[in-house]
């Protein structure tokens, strides 16, 4: 794409990421969803530096499977770019001795481009766009994802004003309801997943659909939708337990990870107890709203071995469980 194509979708992307507010999570996803197409990336991913690691907090493209993955810092590209400050090209992966080649392995990369994030002079993260060709990217490219960094930078400020400790805390929950993000929730389902010294033989996870929004939103407005999935989130959170990670992975998406799990019976058990509390209807105004969800779960290993198997396997069932009650109200 000509630079000047690439400039015009630059500021389309600054007035996108205006209207998200301070939600730093979706702007995240945002920048790197957009970014696939501004510079012909097959991936991209912001990561933060965390406690030695570097860590994928957004992600799309061929990198959107490996959302929480962790790299180490000391062998990592991105690692360097954090420490150095320098925008960081690599033309081929397989000769780059600088590059992680295990993680390269895994998505099949041939050439990226590494650009520093900084908040405060300091560079606390990255944006990475990834290619499966030699060589993908050019000067213009990087001049390009260098505007987005300045965005994001921007939006890092203005979510946590001077405090540095809170901007993690921002980029892994949602900003409405304080819940975990899609991008905190899948870094502790791969690490739950790996880590067998936590005494995690086995797992349960439930996806769930806030059945109705869409509706509310049409008829009521946005505040009244916020309303509702404000209780709705109030209600999950207190039908779980404190170690259970309860995340809002999308507008009316929501998922639990069950830590510690049993057995298939405690899928049931906490479905049940969902339910429950969600009986009454939300008092909003002068009207009564029906807070109802669709919910469907997995366990691990009973269901599969692989967490992403998992994930589509709940959402399967979260599927049919919506059709199943659709056909219900219909008799």
């Amino acid at each position: 794409m000509p630079l000047q194509d690439q400039l015009k979708q630059v500021i389309k992307i600054q007035s996108e990421i205006a209207k998200l507010g301070l939600d730093l999570g979706r702007v995240m996803q945002h920048v790197v969803e957009q970014t696939l197409s501004l510079v012909t990336a097959e991936g991209a991913v912001i990561e933060l530096a965390e406690g030695g690691q570097m860590v994928y907090r957004a992600a799309a493209g061929i990198a959107e499977p490996h959302m929480g993955l962790r790299l180490d810092m000391s062998t990592s590209l991105s690692g360097q770019c954090v420490r150095t400050g320098e925008i960081l090209h690599c033309v081929d992966c397989l000769t780059d001795d600088r590059v992680d080649k295990a993680a390269c392995a895994r998505m099949n990369l041939r050439s990226m481009i590494v650009l520093p994030l900084t908040f405060q002079d300091t560079t606390v993260g990255v944006l990475k766009a990834m290619s499966i060709n030699v060589n993908n990217f050019s000067d213009d490219d990087v001049e390009a994802i260098g505007m987005l960094c300045d965005l994001v930078a921007a939006s890092m400020y203005y979510s946590v004003k001077y405090d540095i400790e809170k901007l993690v805390h921002r980029a892994t929950h949602d900003s409405l309801t304080g819940l975990a993000n899609r991008s905190l929730f899948m870094d502790n389902l791969r690490n739950c997943h790996q880590d067998k010294s936590l005494g995690y033989n086995s797992l349960g996870l439930l996806m769930l659909d806030l059945d109705g929004l869409k509706q509310v939103n049409d008829v009521l407005g946005h505040q009244a939708g916020d309303a509702m999935i404000l209780e709705f989130s109030k209600r999950l959170k207190g039908a779980t337990r404190s170690t259970d990670t309860v995340a809002r992975i999308g507008g009316d998406e929501f998922a639990v990870l069950l830590t510690p799990f049993g057995d298939r019976d405690q899928l049931g058990t906490f479905t049940a107890r969902i339910h429950a509390a969600l009986t009454e209807p939300l008092s909003f105004q002068s009207h009564s709203l029906s807070i109802q969800a669709s919910i469907g779960g997995a366990e691990l290993p009973a269901d599969g071995t692989d967490f992403l198997q998992l994930l589509d396997i709940a959402d399967q069932r979260m599927y049919a469980d919506k059709r199943r009650r659709k056909g219900d109200q219909l008799h």
